[in-house]
């Protein structure tokens, strides 16, 4: 499979596809490469539904804002920006998979552990008890011979009292058995309740992930909510991982995370949407956001120091990111509100270029 580079490298360069007469182009980009490359960006989207249902509308949400954004600013530097966002999505979503098959094998894995003990459990009681019975019924059968009455009613009187036993021990066990097999059901919720948990929590920066997101902001549009949308992407990420390596991007991606957490009000919910993008979704309306916007400027925005490990200096860096609003209206989806809000980040990004 060829990366997205090399595809529109060879497309431009009519590997594959001869036209007889070169198209107008947009901003350096044939429309025949744009198409291709939107169409390719939708074909992913769908294989990875394909591949896993629970796990692959994320991705195919993800990659048709992309092409959206391509759309909207058609121009090589663009296509670049969202070839390395493809990259990184590509590459936390097959780890998502991972871990979302790893999970799911153990959790088999314990229930046939759990199943088989319990057929172990009951087929011992089982020969246990049926061993009793029979030796009952010898007896029984061997009371029928004796002639005296009195050897017959003390023998009865012995193996009723012995049976009465037993039935009630196979009760006292059933019980057992019963009360075992709930509080490893019990166990097991728990187990369960916890990997939901974590399946709503970004794993590096353990604030809220996309579909804990996506959740959210689907309950506020259902409930009528008055609520906006932040997104946020770091400015100058890239520069940080080429400069000091991905540990030191990471260890940023988590500071940046606590800090946004901590200046966020407890009701509004913070969350990663990949990558450097981070979304956060207010219990207000656009003037509460914006003031909300200055907030995140003044206490979040700021100098950061990037552990690097013993042996090595820890610099000290600015950091800001572009930030983009949108407010839900009736009548807005989910997908309206993130396209708007990251369409605003687009353009806020564009003016700080600018007015560098």
């Amino acid at each position: 499979m060829i990366s997205l580079k090399k595809y529109l490298d060879m497309t431009s360069q009519g590997v594959l596809e001869q036209e007889p007469e070169p198209a107008p182009e947009l901003d350096g980009l044939s429309p025949a490469t744009l198409e291709s490359y939107r169409t390719l960006l939708c074909t992913m989207g769908k294989t990875a539904v394909q591949i896993s249902p629970v796990l692959g509308s994320d991705l195919e949400s993800n990659l048709q804002r992309l092409e959206h954004r391509v759309s909207f600013q058609p121009s090589p530097e663009s296509v670049k920006q969202v070839e390395k966002q493809v990259e990184i999505q590509l590459q936390e979503w097959g780890g998502r998979v991972a871990d979302h098959l790893k999970a799911k094998a153990e959790e088999v894995r314990e229930i046939m552990v759990a199943l088989a003990k319990t057929a172990e459990a009951m087929g011992s009681r089982d020969q246990g008890y049926s061993s009793r019975f029979k030796e009952v019924t010898g007896q029984l059968e061997r009371i029928a011979h004796l002639d005296d009455l009195t050897q017959i009613r003390t023998s009865l009187v012995k193996q009723v009292s012995s049976l009465k036993n037993s039935v009630d021990q196979m009760n006292r066990d059933n019980h057992e058995l019963v009360a075992q097999l709930r509080a490893e059901v019990s166990i097991y919720e728990t187990k369960l309740r916890t990997v939901e948990q974590l399946s709503m929590r970004d794993e590096l920066t353990r604030v809220a992930n996309r579909r804990n997101i996506e959740e959210r902001v689907r309950w506020s549009i259902e409930s009528k909510q008055t609520f906006c949308v932040l997104m946020l992407d770091l400015n100058g990420f890239k520069q940080v991982n080429d400069k000091y390596g991905h540990p030191a991007g990471d260890d940023l991606l988590k500071q940046f995370a606590i800090e946004l957490q901590t200046n966020t009000r407890s009701g509004d919910l913070v969350g990663r949407w990949g990558g450097d993008e981070f979304v956060v979704v207010l219990a207000c309306d656009v003037e509460g956001a914006m003031a909300h916007i200055d907030r995140i400027r003044h206490w979040v925005f700021g100098k950061y120091t990037l552990q690097l490990g013993k042996g090595n200096e820890n610099p000290v860096i600015q950091v800001d990111a572009s930030i983009g609003l949108a407010e839900w209206k009736t009548g807005k989806s989910l997908q309206d509100l993130i396209s708007e809000a990251d369409a605003g980040m687009y353009k806020d990004k564009n003016h700080s270029r600018k007015a560098r």
